[in-house]
């Protein structure tokens, strides 16, 4: 039996928004799909946050014009509220694992970004966020992984587990953003096969996550990626956008 019948079978196959029935595996329909709040230009070059009205462009906005980033950009697909906060909810603190295809294929929309286009598609590797063994072994699952691993296969790229957490630390989302900051500090290592074999250096990044809020996980991540392991480049690409 196909994949996809296995879970029609597990999960009665509908719409997670609405419930209308669907088949083959999918789990939102597309009247639903297109209503989800996207991420739109005017956006920050930097951070990716949406602007209200009109900008210039290129343009930063106020959180990001006395910061660094480690990484070069980040790049959202949908704004974290109504239906998309819904669909990110369920899939990781419900675990509701089944959505992790429709998360995807939403996420990969923001590879259609022009600023992509510049590096060839098949010079990216994807490089998800970790998670600590003790919160994934409470969650069951990393949810930017399974978003790396359903996106690989969409736009058939390579995917490395290059990055490892190696501190329990607090949840962000219970933090300022100087908090999270210093509660990442050293939280991430590069993973031992990547120390070993360095396949990344030189390369250009996609690094993974279900959330992009203040960018102190993804900044931490890249610092990792760039200084440790050689990485040239590194595009931080979530579902959401907070």
């Amino acid at each position: 039996m196909i994949p996809s019948r296995w879970l029609d079978f597990l999960f009665p196959p509908s719409c997670h928004l609405c419930q209308a029935p669907l088949r083959n595996g999918r789990y939102l329909c597309s009247p639903c799909r297109e209503t989800l709040p996207r991420v739109t230009s005017p956006l920050c070059t930097r951070c990716g946050l949406s602007f209200d009205g009109t900008q210039p462009d290129p343009a930063s906005c106020p959180n990001c014009r006395d910061r660094s980033y480690a990484f070069d950009f980040a790049r959202s697909a949908l704004l974290a509220r109504d239906g998309a906060r819904e669909l990110v909810h369920a899939f990781k603190y419900e675990r509701r694992l089944h959505l992790h295809h429709e998360l995807a294929t939403l996420t990969a929309e923001a590879l259609d970004d022009e600023r992509l286009s510049a590096t060839p598609p098949t010079e990216w590797t994807l490089v998800p966020v970790p998670l600590h063994w003790r919160r994934q072994q409470w969650r069951w699952f990393n949810q930017a992984h399974e978003i790396a691993r359903e996106l690989a296969k969409l736009r058939n790229l390579p995917l490395h587990r290059a990055l490892r957490r190696t501190r329990f630390t607090t949840q962000q989302t219970l933090l300022t953003r100087g908090q999270r900051l210093q509660n990442l500090q050293g939280a991430f290592r590069l993973s031992r096969c990547e120390q070993r074999r360095q396949l990344l250096r030189g390369k250009a990044v996609l690094l993974i996550d279900d959330v992009f809020t203040t960018g102190s996980t993804a900044n931490e991540c890249a610092r990792v990626l760039k200084e440790d392991g050689g990485v040239e480049k590194v595009v931080v690409l979530t579902a959401l956008r907070g």
